[in-house]
């Protein structure tokens, strides 16, 4: 386990729903301060490994801390220091928006009315309009709000931003840089590669309920290739036949093709011998990175990430 007071530790975590595996040996680390997304698809065993943290769920095997405490025999001091916002929020309908997000913070004890005010007009929320009327867009302001305007120290976000427009998407991007700022630390799970690219320090991709690459954009982007374009007075296509080089082709006179990360310099070498008159180079994107490992279906059965299989 690590030495550097992690926020959140999971280390060889096991979880089945009968012959079905959600979690299989996850291991997680998770510092403070940093915003940590959390990339798979559905069945992935995201949400398992995040109602795991939030004690919901008892693991199997493994051992989960949260701010060094046991998350299923410590859940009630550890919620008074984390907010979770799911990806589908249902509440009360007789309730006002308002009343709703006041409950919620109350039940925490003193907060920020002013910063309570604030994220409800930036979120262009009407708080006066009963909740049975909202769309899902709403009704995922009303959990953020909650959630952000608390004194917590710790956010755990699943899909949070389903059902918002882009307007809004470009708000919660900024509530989150503002609360990474105040220190607090961030567990996003997000769909939306752009999202979580934005505001990650570092990445973790889980498969079939295990984590198979973690750490910042850029150390993982070195584990992938570059895309290359490049117009040059000489021939260029001896290049292709570089082991560490792949799909060449030619595209509008240009010479395209993908390099492994780890032997860029290699392909500069020769690139500067042809006369070059134009290049450019694409990192790999985040969806690059997933394809990676998703390119094939896991061949064990994982469970999907649903309420009905995730009750313990």
């Amino acid at each position: 386990m690590s030495q550097r007071n992690a926020v959140i530790e999971a280390h060889e975590v096991h979880k089945s729903f009968g012959p079905v595996r959600a979690l299989d040996d996850l291991t997680l680390e998770i510092l403070p301060g940093e915003v940590h997304g959390f990339l798979g698809p559905n069945g992935s065993g995201k949400s398992t490994a995040m109602r795991v943290l939030l004690g919901v769920l008892r693991p199997d095997s493994g051992t989960v801390k949260v701010f060094g405490l046991d998350p299923w025999r410590d859940a009630v001091a550890l919620h008074q220091r984390l907010a979770y916002v799911p990806g589908d929020v249902e509440l009360w309908p007789n309730l006002t928006g308002g009343e709703v997000i006041d409950m919620f913070l109350r039940l925490r004890g003193k907060y920020d009315r002013a910063r309570r005010d604030e994220l409800i007009e930036r979120f262009d929320l009407d708080p006066r309009k009963k909740t049975r009327t909202y769309s899902k867009g709403n009704r995922q302001k009303v959990a953020l709000i909650s959630a952000l305007a608390a004194h917590t120290d710790l956010l755990l976000l699943d899909e949070p931003t389903a059902g918002l427009d882009p307007l809004m998407e470009a708000v919660f991007q900024d509530v989150i840089h503002q609360a990474k700022s105040e220190g607090r630390t961030v567990l996003l799970s997000s769909h939306i590669l752009a999202q979580v690219e934005a505001l990650s320090d570092r990445i973790s991709i889980i498969r079939a309920g295990h984590i198979v690459e973690s750490g910042s954009l850029s150390d993982l982007r070195h584990m992938t290739r570059t895309t290359f374009e490049i117009e040059s007075g000489r021939p260029a296509g001896h290049l292709a036949s570089l082991r560490f080089v792949h799909d060449y082709r030619t595209v509008g006179g240009r010479s395209v093709f993908e390099v492994d990360g780890e032997h860029i310099h290699d392909v500069m070498a020769e690139i500067v011998k042809l006369g070059v008159h134009g290049m450019v180079a694409h990192p790999p994107t985040l969806e690059q990175l997933l394809m990676r490992h998703y390119g094939q279906q896991p061949s064990r059965e994982v469970a999907q990430d649903t309420p009905e299989q995730a009750a313990p």
